[in-house]
């Protein structure tokens, strides 16, 4: 056991891009620097050059992952010289793995391109200083058979993790969907039960009981809203990832009046000013221009102190601008929250801009600009 461990760990370790393309390098290399050193006459300079060539061929195949083009370039070079001194064959083993990963690592166009460039120049020297005829056939052969595999192995590389961000994706959506399901079967009974025993309670009531009554009417009423609430979560659950899952919650700028409303009765006065000619907005527009000043509502309610809300929302031909204005004095910082890092990401997505701020004459101002699509 503690061999086979090892064994892995081995493997493993070479499996790692830059140990195993190191260890290829020196593989090739080392069997024919020893020949030189060793089995080479002293004077046979074509077999000193060939076995240089064939080193230097090795050396380009440190950079074959992140530079493939310039790999397979450098490789031809050594090619060209071997062919033009008759000391080393185009194919070649350093060859044949720097077209390959040539096809492997580049997408398709470049290594159409590149691959046309090294047979022409290969063709081009073999009949100038060979003279073989037919020998760019052979060349056709040594650069198009490593790039086209290269490429094969590239393109079903790409379909498998493909099909596995698919099924993340699926299993993603399968869960949501389960999650909407227990939150339906066991939050929404429970809520329900409440609701009806709340209910059932305020209609038993004997007369005299008004702030009991009041009581049970409030609570009845925020059990609705939360089984309302409810629902826009189930919808928005469920709903595929392509879809926009703001569309499903139901909040739009028609809203804002009721926005402001309920604002007014939590105890901050606020008005809203809506100049321009309303016009349909998109989805996620819509949804976003009610966030931002629902987000700054509740923003004046917990950090400004005496403070009275203004918010203007103006329709032009190419955009929609929203803004909340407070002139209420700050309290105390504390621990920073996530709501104006929220809205700055709804503009982005929106396309848009918000600049927030501290006013000169007092309270805090929220703005946005959100560009709208010319039909």
């Amino acid at each position: 056991m503690r061999g086979a461990r090892t064994f892995m760990k081995i493997v493993c370790f070479l499996r790692r891009p830059r140990v195993f393309d190191t260890t290829l390098v020196i593989v090739l290399s080392v069997p024919m620097l020893l020949g030189v050193i060793f089995m080479v006459v002293p004077g046979e300079n074509r077999a000193t050059l060939t076995a240089g060539l064939h080193v230097a061929g090795s050396l380009c195949l440190l950079m074959r992952r992140g530079r493939p083009i310039l790999t397979a370039g450098l490789v031809a070079v050594t090619g060209v010289v071997g062919i033009t001194t008759q000391s080393l064959s185009f194919i070649s083993l350093p060859s044949c793995i720097a077209y390959y990963s040539l096809g492997r690592y580049t997408t398709s166009r470049p290594t159409l391109i590149t691959s046309a460039t090294v047979f022409v120049i290969y063709a081009i020297d073999m009949e100038l200083f060979l003279a073989a005829t037919g020998g760019w056939s052979g060349a056709l052969l040594a650069v198009s058979v490593p790039v086209g595999i290269g490429q094969f192995v590239r393109l079903r590389t790409e379909l498998s993790e493909r099909g596995r961000r698919e099924a993340a994706a699926a299993a993603v959506r399968a869960e949501r969907r389960r999650i909407a399901r227990e939150l339906h079967d066991v939050v929404a009974h429970h809520i329900t039960v409440i609701n009806a025993l709340v209910g059932g309670a305020r209609a038993t009531l004997p007369p005299g009981q008004d702030v009991t009554k009041n009581a049970l009417e409030s609570a009845e009423q925020t059990a609705r809203q939360a089984m309302s609430e409810m629902r826009r979560l189930l919808d928005v659950l469920r709903i595929d990832g392509n879809e926009a899952p703001d569309a499903a919650t139901g909040v739009s700028a028609e809203r804002l009046p009721a926005l402001i409303k309920e604002a007014r009765s939590s105890g901050l006065p606020a008005g809203l000013t809506v100049t321009g000619e309303p016009v349909e907005l998109p989805a996620a527009v819509d949804h976003a221009v009610y966030r931002i000043v629902q987000e700054a509502l509740t923003n004046t309610r917990k950090h400004a102190v005496s403070a009275r809300a203004s918010v203007r929302l103006a329709y032009e031909p190419a955009a929609v601008e929203v803004e909340v204005i407070d002139d209420g004095l700050a309290k105390e910082a504390g621990a920073p929250g996530f709501g104006l890092g929220g809205m700055a990401e709804r503009v982005a997505l929106c396309g848009g801009r918000l600049t927030t701020g501290s006013r000169p004459e007092g309270g805090f101002r929220v703005h946005a600009r959100i560009p709208l699509e010319r039909p």
